[in-house]
């Protein structure tokens, strides 16, 4: 039986490419540049802030290599401030997100979010979707040295509570988190709905692959 549960956050939980698009398009118009479609912008989460803005001065996945230091400065201090102002506006939470933590707290497990998302966003987009009460620790990618794939996350976790590998559960939907949770020997979870850049979760081979949250129920032994 796990007692520890890791979250990832955008595309697991939270649908929140809506409003990243949205900050995208405010971005890029400040500096006059093209607007992208909402879709070409969600093959591009994933990665935190600063890969999304390097990939949309990009204008594609492939980051260039020949963006300016300081227009991707002023680029992502924009679109920071554009996010910042509209964290959920759009964004949703995916079917059985609530009900299905609610029913993993009542049976006791912890639950903790690993987001690449900085904190300054993960943290009001948890409160304002009504989710934060779920969660004791929350690590954004600016909390460690390291960030997803790195293991350094999700092994900041299990030293938090003591805990051991076999005892934690990685739920994601990218490869970032199945490689993060593979390489600190976690369990991996692999939701096939969110933001992994066209690539099916299963490709990256993570022990549980589901199209639903409350899926999660089973793997843990609660249904």
């Amino acid at each position: 039986m796990f007692k520890l549960i890791c979250f990832d956050l955008d595309g697991t939980l939270v649908d929140s490419v809506p409003d990243l698009a949205a900050a995208v398009n405010c971005m890029l118009s400040d500096f006059d540049r093209a607007h992208f479609s909402e879709n070409e912008v969600r093959g591009w989460v994933g990665n935190g802030a600063q890969v999304l803005v390097q990939r949309a001065l990009s204008g594609s996945v492939n980051i260039a290599d020949d963006i300016d230091p300081a227009l991707f400065n002023d680029a992502l201090a924009s679109f920071l401030k554009h996010y910042s102002a509209n964290v959920y506006t759009h964004s949703v939470l995916y079917p059985n997100v609530k009900e299905t933590l609610t029913a993993l707290r009542d049976a006791g497990f912890k639950l903790a979010i690993v987001t690449n998302k900085p904190m300054i966003q993960a943290i009001p987009v948890l409160e304002l979707a009504g989710i934060s009460e779920f969660f004791e620790v929350v690590l954004g990618g600016d909390s460690l040295a390291e960030k997803k794939p790195n293991p350094l996350p999700l092994l900041h976790c299990l030293n938090h509570y003591q805990l051991k590998a076999e005892d934690a559960l990685m739920v994601g939907d990218s490869k970032n988190d199945i490689i993060a949770a593979q390489a600190a020997s976690f369990t991996s979870f692999g939701l096939t709905y969110g933001y992994n850049y066209g690539i099916p979760i299963s490709d990256s081979n993570p022990d549980f692959v589901a199209d639903d949250f409350s899926e999660l129920l089973a793997a843990v032994k609660l249904k």
